[in-house]
């Protein structure tokens, strides 16, 4: 077969079309993290501001309607894996699914907890900075005698730009509960770490609705 007919009009206009995508600009962009997190934040606000699901017995249904969502842009592995460090590497795989779990369970709490609290403020997204597979996005959330800055920090996995952080104020709640989990360990070890976080998610769903505090480090009587 003559070599020159492969390249007919069409095969190389086809071909051009392909090579423009390939090399288009768009094609290779990054996604965009502020337009995945809008969408999810908008679920988030959608559900606590529900009118069904504002009565105390649906509290439960809410909650699990929001963690549904959470799923969607938290990654819970991720979370774990920076809040234990070096203590990561050393679990097993089934150590490490149960630590996610457990984990996940306090976050739920944690960032429940305090997003229930929500009474139709305003969401602003104010800007976001990218690092190569990081990124921040600052949002506000605006009362009509408030501002409170939450940051979200992420990470792009495939093309989802994964929420792994949240700084409220200039607080991250996964560096809190580094140093929390970091402190408990050298003193006592992993076990331990596991058992008080099961005792702390344990007071946190017997006393749902009340008023507590989700962190984990208590006075140390084992030292």
């Amino acid at each position: 077969m003559n070599r020159r007919a492969l390249f007919t009009p069409c095969s190389i206009l086809l071909f051009s079309f392909w090579l423009h995508l390939v090399m288009s600009p768009a094609a290779w962009a990054t996604p965009d993290p502020t337009e995945q997190l809008r969408p999810f934040v908008d679920k988030i606000v959608g559900i606590l501001t529900d009118e069904s699901l504002q009565s105390e017995q649906m509290s439960g249904t809410r909650r699990a309607k929001v963690m549904e969502v959470a799923h969607e842009r938290f990654d819970f592995e991720e979370m774990s894996k920076r809040v234990l460090g070096s203590q990561w590497r050393q679990l097993s795989g089934e150590e490490r699914k149960r630590f996610v779990d457990l984990f996940t369970k306090l976050l739920e709490h944690a960032y429940i907890g305090k997003i229930e609290d929500y009474s139709r403020q305003k969401v602003v997204f104010k800007g976001q900075r990218i690092k190569d597979d990081r990124a921040q996005v600052e949002t506000e959330l605006v009362d009509k005698q408030l501002v409170l800055p939450v940051s979200y920090i992420m990470i792009l996995k495939s093309d989802q730009w994964m929420a792994y952080d949240i700084v409220v104020e200039g607080v991250s709640l996964i560096r809190n509960y580094m140093e929390q989990f970091r402190e408990i360990i050298r003193k006592n070890g992993y076990p331990s770490l596991v058992k008080q976080i099961e005792d702390k998610v344990h007071e946190l769903e017997t006393n749902m609705g009340k008023p507590a505090t989700t962190d984990i480090l208590v006075d140390d009587k084992q030292s």
